[in-house]
């Protein structure tokens, strides 16, 4: 007689530390980022998607999502950026590849499996859309994290304008107001290195997929800049 299935237990479940600690992950993260600093990029290392993993999971939680869900959600988050490794281009359905593979042999559920591949195909600008709650908070988290400290070019004689616009965000969060359903941007920006229009010039389609996703979970997204709400 066939023996019955049985469930996973909860804590055999795959986590965001088990994530973290897989050194093939950060390995592969490491070495995504070697190629975008190589490339001219900023930053998309283990800081990003630390950063991008922590955002994320504030805003699940505040809109009542399952605490798997939010688990879920900061491990897409965190490898939503691995596809890197192999090239800029393309690099969210390439990291859904390496993401599926790695789950795959880390014995990760395919059931929550697919959740997270949809949201880490879908992260970019111009080529993805929010398709689920998990896939727009990891999309306002990742375009969020705009700040000085992502510059990976060391001389400032030679930023171009995404350095320069990045340099300048001394400070940049997330803010949610639930009562209102807004969910807002706060940055504080030195424009002694770069001015708002500079930012709109280079991530204004950016801001328009925050709000789209923030449409997701009918919030509206606000974006403020040194104190002034930019309508």
């Amino acid at each position: 007689m066939a023996k019955p299935s049985v469930t996973p237990d909860p804590v055999d479940r795959i986590t965001l530390v088990d994530i973290r600690n897989n050194p093939k992950v950060r390995t592969l993260i490491d070495g995504a980022n070697t190629v975008m600093k190589a490339m001219g990029y900023t930053e998309h290392g283990h800081r990003h998607v630390g950063i991008v993993s922590s955002i994320t999971r504030y805003i699940m939680e505040n809109l009542g999502e399952s605490s798997r869900d939010c688990e879920l959600a900061q491990i897409a988050a965190y490898m939503h950026d691995i596809g890197n490794v192999i090239n800029r281009v393309d690099h969210p359905i390439s990291g859904a590849n390496i993401a599926f593979t790695l789950l795959n042999e880390m014995g990760m559920d395919a059931a929550e499996i697919a959740p997270i591949l949809g949201a880490i195909g879908n992260h970019e600008e111009l080529v993805g859309t929010p398709i689920s709650v998990m896939s727009a908070a990891i999309i306002i988290a990742d375009k969020s994290d705009v700040h000085r400290s992502r510059v990976q070019n060391p001389i400032q004689e030679t930023f171009d304008i995404h350095d320069r616009v990045n340099y300048a965000v001394v400070k940049s969060r997330v803010e949610m107001e639930n009562t209102k359903r807004i969910l807002a941007l706060n940055l504080d920006i030195d424009t002694s290195f770069a001015t708002v229009m500079e930012y709109f010039e280079i991530f204004l389609s950016r801001m328009v997929m925050c709000r789209r996703s923030c449409d997701i979970f009918g919030y509206k997204f606000e974006l403020t800049v040194n104190g002034t709400v930019i309508e």
